[in-house]
Formats: structure tokens, C-alpha cells, sequence
């Protein structure tokens, strides 16, 4: 039976791995060992990266609801939990673009918030 070589898989496998690590200072684009490190620990960057995008987002939105609440004579708390009571069921995202973009819309939830409380 013949033997199978595995410097093509090896040539490929090293090539992906320099492609991935293009743009990396120094070494670590040019040596494969280095670049190879340096594309696994992006990779764990990247992944929490991912997961704390969503934590930003939700604490911006949360700032802007809470800013909006704070003009029309209410903390967030309360604002949030007047609209749980009122049965307006809008996520934080639609919630923070009201509040940028709509403040008179805002206004009226949150009316219809404290009408809840």
C-alpha cells in the first residue's frame, strides 16, 4: 500500500494560518510558529469580543431609556417596571430608539407608565 505524504495538507495548513495572521506586526505575519499563536489568541479575543458587543449594546440602551425617563420625571426602574405594569411589551433596542428619535412617542409611554405605577 502506498504511503500517504502530508506535506500538502501541511503547506495548506501553514498557509491559512499566514493568510489569517497578514497584517500582524513583525514576526508574527512572516514565522508560522509565532503566527500561529497570534491567530489562536485573536481568535479568543474575537470570541469574547462577541459576547461583550452584546453587554455594550445593552448598557447603552439602557443609558439612553434611563436619560429619556429621567426628562419626563421618572428613574428607569420605575419607568420600566410602569410599562411591565401597563402591559407594553418593547425591548430595551426599540425602546432606546424611541427615545432618540421619538421623544414625543417617549413621552407617552412613559405617561402611560406612571398611569400603570
Amino acid at each position: 500500500m502506498a504511503r500517504v505524504k502530508g506535506a500538502l495538507m501541511t503547506r495548506k495548513r501553514r498557509k491559512a494560518t499566514l493568510k489569517a495572521a497578514k497584517g500582524y506586526w513583525g514576526a508574527k505575519s512572516k514565522h508560522f510558529k509565532m503566527a500561529k499563536e497570534a491567530v489562536m489568541k485573536s481568535g479568543n479575543y474575537a470570541f469574547a469580543g462577541r459576547k461583550m458587543r452584546k453587554r455594550d449594546f445593552r448598557s447603552l440602551w439602557i443609558t439612553r431609556i434611563s436619560a429619556q425617563a429621567k426628562v419626563n420625571g421618572m428613574n428607569y426602574s420605575t419607568f420600566m417596571h410602569g410599562l411591565k405594569k401597563a402591559g407594553v411589551n418593547l425591548n430595551r433596542k426599540m425602546l432606546s430608539e424611541i427615545a432618540v428619535s421619538d421623544k414625543e412617542a417617549f413621552a407617552a409611554l412613559a405617561t402611560q407608565a406612571k398611569a400603570a405605577l
